[in-house]
C-alpha cells in the first residue's frame, strides 16, 4: 500500500514538474528577418471576358529577384503562442517586350517598352499549440500545431508610354501546420522548422522554413535559415498566378 502511495506521489511531482512550468510560463518577444530569395512566376489577369496573356515575369517582364524584410512580435503563455508577422514583397522590372501582351483588358505590343511592379505585404496572424513541451528534458522540446491566416494587400502594375494598368490584389488564405523546436545545447543552441500550407479550388499555398537559432546573451538570439514559399491562385477576381520564392534568411530576436 505504502509503495503504491509513494509511486503515485511520485508521478504527481514527475507531471508537476514537467507540465506546470509549461503550463504558466509567460514570454513575449519581437524578431526582425532579411530574406534572400530567389524568384519565379507566371501570371495572367483577364478583364470582361477577355483572357489575358500568361506572362512569365522574370522572362517577358524583365522582373528581378529582390530582398524582402520582415518583422514579427508575438507573445506566448504555456502551451499558447500568438504572433502577428509582417513582410513586403517590391519587385520590379523593365524592358522592350518580344510579344504581344493582354493584361487586365489593355494590350501592350511587341516592342514596347514597359515597366512593371509587383508589389504586396503579407501579414500573418498565427496561433501554435503546443502538444509537447519538455522544457526540462535534455535542452528542450516542443512540437505544436499551428493556424494561421496569411494576407496579401497589394498591386500588379505594367505601364508604358500609351498605357498604365494596374489590378489590386486582396486575398486572404487561411492554412494549417505544425512547428517544432529541438534544444541542441542547454539555452544556447536551438534547431527549429515550421511547415504551413493550404489547398482549395485549384489555388494553393505553403510556406516552410527551418533555421539554427544561437542566444548568446540573456534576451538576445541570432538565427539564420532557409524558406520556401509557394502559393498557386486560381481564378480569384479573374487573377491567375503562380510564384515560388526560396532561398536563405538571417535575424535578431529580442525575448523575454
Amino acid at each position: 500500500m505504502k509503495k503504491n502511495l509513494f509511486a503515485t506521489l511520485g508521478t504527481l511531482i514527475l507531471l508537476t514538474i514537467f507540465c506546470a512550468p509549461s503550463a504558466f510560463a509567460l514570454g513575449f518577444g519581437a524578431r526582425a528577418d532579411y530574406w534572400i530569395p530567389s524568384f519565379s512566376g507566371n501570371l495572367r489577369i483577364d478583364d470582361n471576358g477577355v483572357t489575358g496573356t500568361d506572362i512569365n515575369l522574370k522572362d517577358d517582364l524583365g522582373i528581378s529577384n529582390d530582398n524582402i524584410p520582415g518583422a514579427e512580435a508575438y507573445f506566448e503563455l504555456g502551451n499558447h503562442e500568438i504572433s502577428l508577422a509582417y513582410s513586403w514583397v517590391n519587385l520590379s522590372g523593365a524592358k522592350n517586350i518580344d510579344k504581344e501582351i493582354k493584361f487586365n483588358g489593355d494590350t501592350y505590343n511587341v516592342s514596347d517598352y514597359v515597366e512593371s511592379e509587383l508589389k504586396t505585404s503579407m501579414i500573418d496572424l498565427e496561433y501554435q499549440y503546443k502538444l509537447l513541451n519538455f522544457k526540462n528534458i535534455l535542452a528542450g522540446l516542443s512540437l505544436g500545431i499551428i493556424g494561421k491566416v496569411k494576407y496579401f494587400d497589394g498591386d500588379v502594375r505594367i505601364h508604358s508610354s500609351v498605357s498604365d494598368t494596374q489590378k489590386d490584389i486582396h486575398v486572404p488564405i487561411p492554412m494549417i501546420g505544425v512547428g517544432a523546436k529541438i534544444g541542441l545545447l542547454a539555452n544556447i543552441l536551438e534547431a527549429r522548422a515550421k511547415v504551413t500550407g493550404m489547398g482549395y479550388s485549384g489555388s494553393f499555398l505553403y510556406d516552410a522554413m527551418a533555421d539554427l537559432s544561437v542566444t548568446p546573451f540573456p534576451f538576445l538570439n541570432i538565427h539564420g535559415g532557409y524558406r520556401a514559399m509557394s502559393v498557386k491562385i486560381d481564378n480569384v477576381s479573374d487573377i491567375y498566378a503562380k510564384m515560388d520564392f526560396y532561398g536563405p534568411y538571417v535575424g535578431l530576436a529580442i525575448s523575454f
